[in-house]
């Protein structure tokens, strides 16, 4: 039997960056919120071990405990999806602040090409430019209408940059810290691409070049530069995450409050609205429903589109027909790149996650595709994060896997290797996509997400065109032996690529083609929200985090819109 408890103004779904906005922008109007966690509280005093790298990095403690709760894999419809039973591909975080407490710290915003990628791309080059399989659609917004949400999360953030890149959008303001140190490998990759005619540029970062005061009061310490960044949390609490900014700003309110140890397993509904969630305790497996005058779904991509789902608000996505737009639209991100192996050795223990430099000259769409057979493109990077010891043991072409040769392989090359590496576009296609598993449940009895994905024509067509360019760069870096990402076949869910899933709950102007309007509120529920990566049409050449926070103010300024006013939002 269920415990009621008492109604609230908003509740949400996950407190990580979505979940902690949301909730600091509408308790600082006086909204009574509460936080549902399905994982435990931590804060930056918690990772007096944080560089454990076998710890973090390797048995993936921050992560989400995937015996209780996985998806179901598949590459193809005609396929058994079986269960993920251990992290691969992507890490799902679990426990306050979420990814956004592992994350590496690059700070993005998507291109204005992104956000009206159908029109545009059709207005270039033709409607017929891709094959009709490709459900490449507008998101519903502009750059332009998005930039000051995309300002606000910066502030907050405190992130450190230079706008130096000239195929971004027009931004209201700088950024509200310099760039991180411009380091000898990073002034190596800057003259290599300004021969080659591009633009280099200072990473946006989230690991902070200064000490920051937030608009919120907020504290954020600078960047020590130890390399323990993604898969870690920051004990100096340099690297911004939710639990350091949005959720102590929320708190401090006196209108919000959390509670951990707390997994939703169903939105519940009442005709056109929805009036609450239901969630067990995770440690007594106690049940409780959690009414609310809003609910706003913030966890993570792959479950906010699995609670849509299993509390049956929105058509499913039919691959078949085409039909439906719950689960449509599922893209990842191809990584294109190239390493070089060097005579001399190198500083490469000690940096940041988003200490680099990137060129923009083939992403989006700066460079023509009229006789390319794929759109968009990447961002390539030379990223210094810390090699770190266990993981990290670059070794050149030909070097036996075990014995006297490859030690000495080994031991020769660490110091002595770079890389360039792409975030490349996914498009979606009309058969990558999620739906709920027939035969598997979680440990809860709830249907497993199911995940059907593969790599496209497209994909692959990019991968190789990028994989080229970065491999010029690291020719002209002066590397003695180069050697490029080898081609791609088939998504192999096993080995880590990306933590950038995206899509299933996309947003857009139409509710025939979108989950979401561009509030992201839904749809067929008025006061139902849905807020992350998901609402992605497509991915980009970027890292998501930087849109999604933008995504994340622009929801919460619809939230309290409806709290005021009520209705549909658009």
């Amino acid at each position: 039997m269920a415990t009621t408890l008492d109604k609230v103004d908003v509740v949400t779904v996950g407190v990580g960056w979505t979940g902690g906005i949301i909730a600091a922008e509408c308790a600082k109007e006086g909204l009574k919120v509460i936080g549902l966690e399905r994982g435990q509280e931590r804060s930056t005093a918690d990772y007096s071990m944080v560089h454990d790298e076998y710890r973090y990095a390797i048995r993936y403690e921050l992560m989400q405990d995937l015996s209780k709760e996985t998806i179901t894999f598949r590459n193809s419809r005609n396929q058994r999806a079986l269960p993920m039973r251990q992290m691969g591909s992507f890490l799902l975080g679990e426990g306050l602040g979420g990814a956004g407490t592992h994350w590496n710290g690059q700070n993005w915003r998507f291109l204005p090409y992104d956000f009206e990628i159908k029109s545009m791309t059709d207005d270039k080059y033709g409607a017929n430019k891709l094959p009709a399989e490709y459900t490449l659609q507008d998101w519903g917004i502009t750059y332009d209408e998005l930039e000051p949400y995309f300002d606000k999360f910066e502030k907050t953030a405190g992130i450190s940059g230079e706008d130096k890149n000239p195929f971004w959008g027009t931004r209201s303001s700088e950024y509200p810290t310099p760039p991180m140190k411009k380091t000898p490998l990073l002034q190596k990759f800057e003259t290599a691409t300004s021969n080659l005619g591009y633009t280099p540029f200072m990473m946006p970062s989230a690991n902070l070049s200064e000490a920051y005061e937030n608009p919120d009061g907020q504290q954020i310490a600078a960047c020590q530069y130890c390399g323990f960044c993604e898969r870690f949390g920051c004990e100096y609490g340099a690297k911004t995450s939710p639990e350091i900014t949005v959720v102590p700003t929320a708190r401090e309110t006196g209108n919000y409050d959390i509670r951990f140890n707390a997994n939703v397993v169903e939105v519940m509904k009442e005709g056109d609205r929805v009036t609450g969630v239901r969630y067990y305790d995770t440690v007594t497996f106690e049940e409780f429903i959690q009414p609310a005058e809003v609910v706003v779904l913030t966890s993570y991509v792959l479950n906010n589109a699995k609670l849509l789902m299993v509390s049956e608000i929105g058509e499913m996505y039919d691959p078949e027909t085409g039909n439906g737009t719950l689960g449509k639209n599922y893209a990842y991100q191809i990584l294109p790149g190239a390493s070089g192996f060097f005579d001399e050795q190198m500083n490469v223990f000690m940096g940041a996650g988003a200490l680099g430099m990137t060129i923009d000259d083939f992403n989006g769409d700066a460079f023509d595709h009229g006789d390319l057979d794929f759109i968009h493109g990447a961002s390539l990077s030379m990223t210094q994060t810390g090699s770190r010891p266990i993981a990290s043991n670059p070794l050149p072409p030909d070097t036996p896997s075990w014995g006297a040769e490859f030690k000495k392989a080994s031991i020769e090359n660490y110091t002595r290797t770079l890389s360039v590496g792409g975030q490349g576009a996914s498009i979606p296609h009309r058969d990558n996509y999620m739906t709920l598993d027939g035969t598997y449940k979680d440990a809860y009895g709830v249907p497993l997400l199911q995940l059907t994905y593969n790599f496209t024509d497209q994909d692959r067509a990019l991968h190789k065109y990028l994989t080229e360019r970065a491999a010029e760069i690291m020719q002209e870096m002066g590397a003695k032996t180069v050697v490029g990402r080898a081609p791609i076949s088939d998504y192999d869910i096993v080995p880590y690529q990306t933590t950038h899933n995206t899509g299933g709950t996309i947003m857009g102007a139409d509710p025939n083609t979108s989950v979401v309007n561009n509030y992201l509120q839904h749809w067929d529920m008025e006061n139902l929200f849905v807020v992350g990566a998901g609402n992605f049409a497509h991915n980009g050449g970027y890292n998501p985090t930087g849109t999604v926070g933008a995504l994340a103010y622009r929801c919460a300024e619809g939230v309290i819109k409806y709290s005021q006013e009520g209705g549909s939002l658009v």
